[in-house]
């Protein structure tokens, strides 16, 4: 017995060893993200090719709706998605006049012409509703659209997918979503498309290793990080200004798992969330790689949580971004 009681005091002592070593290592490797953009990236070019500057999110909003997306290496997959996101505002304009928005697209670093891609879009529509933020160097697709959104107009702000995999006109629904939960006078609210209803035909698809690597991520994000949304990574998100404003500066991962970093800090700041089932397909080229990204996914879920616990990482309310 006494031999038991030993083994069990060395087993939770060694545990208690490896949890503050890993405190250690999540606080000491916890940088800061840097704001600051490279002089290439506080421009875009209007359709004559002439520069302007961006604008910052914490300006007053003066269009109704800005769509931020994303692209690294998209200059094939992104004109389907351009085509059909455009056609939709262009019409919605259409029958509601007083209805303004903005397109910004976000090459991330790519290596291809995905600049050159959406700059078309540029010279058919106008700068005034489609703009492009060339990165000079990749960030990953958190930084991509945190830049964005740091650099938007709207008074509602989208994130949307280049890859097209959830239909624009779904719009429509994650706006209802906003609107039922955007109930306090401070005009807090973030509507999440989901894709949670389609989990179990999606199950029935993948391979069981696949399926594991899934559920033993939706159980790090509940343990860790967000509880109540069941579908934390779908790209097809809608944020106030201010619930925007008041996540944006706080965000520091810039990869995969920064959805979840994002929503965490929403609910850190008590900001109503809803969660709508909208339409999605498969599309061929992810940039995800299924064994790594969720790896890496996995790995920063544990240091988000730890990373703020500890006090490396701090809430902030608002940051002026140069």
């Amino acid at each position: 017995m006494d031999c038991l009681c030993e083994i069990v005091q060395s087993l939770v002592a060694l545990a208690a060893l490896c949890l503050i070593v890993v405190l250690v290592i999540a606080h000491i490797t916890a940088g800061m993200v840097n704001l600051s953009r490279h002089e290439k990236e506080k421009y875009f070019l209007t359709a004559s090719r002439e520069k302007e500057c961006f604008p910052s999110l914490h300006d007053p909003c003066s269009r109704e709706l800005s769509v931020v997306i994303p692209a690294y290496n998209e200059e094939f997959r992104m004109p389907v998605m351009l085509d059909e996101a455009m056609e939709y505002l262009e019409n919605r304009q259409k029958q509601i006049p007083t209805f303004t928005y903005e397109v910004i697209v976000v090459d991330d670093g790519s290596k291809d012409k995905t600049t050159e891609v959406a700059l078309r879009y540029t010279r058919k529509y106008g700068a005034d509703k489609v703009r492009v933020l060339t990165l000079v160097q990749n960030r990953g697709k958190g930084g991509a659209v945190r830049m964005g959104t740091l650099s938007s107009r709207g008074r509602n702000i989208l994130m949307a997918d280049a890859d097209g995999a959830t239909k624009f006109s779904d719009l429509d629904k994650v706006e209802a979503g906003l609107k039922d939960v955007n109930t306090n006078p401070d005009n807090m609210a973030i509507s999440c498309g989901s894709r949670a209803h389609l989990e179990k035909e999606s199950v029935a698809q993948r391979s069981v290793f696949r399926t594991f690597l899934m559920l033993g991520f939706h159980f790090l994000v509940w343990f860790f990080c967000v509880r109540g949304i069941k579908d934390t990574q779908c790209g097809f998100k809608l944020f106030t200004r201010e619930a925007a404003l008041r996540t944006f500066p706080s965000l520091h991962v810039e990869r995969w798992a920064f959805d979840v970093e994002l929503l965490y800090i929403a609910q850190c700041f008590k900001i109503p969330i809803a969660e709508v089932a909208v339409n999605w397909t498969e599309i061929e080229g992810s940039k995800l790689v299924p064994f790594w990204s969720w790896l890496q996914m996995g790995r920063d879920l544990v240091f988000i949580r730890l990373r703020y616990l500890t006090g490396a990482w701090k809430l902030e309310s608002s940051a002026k971004n140069d």
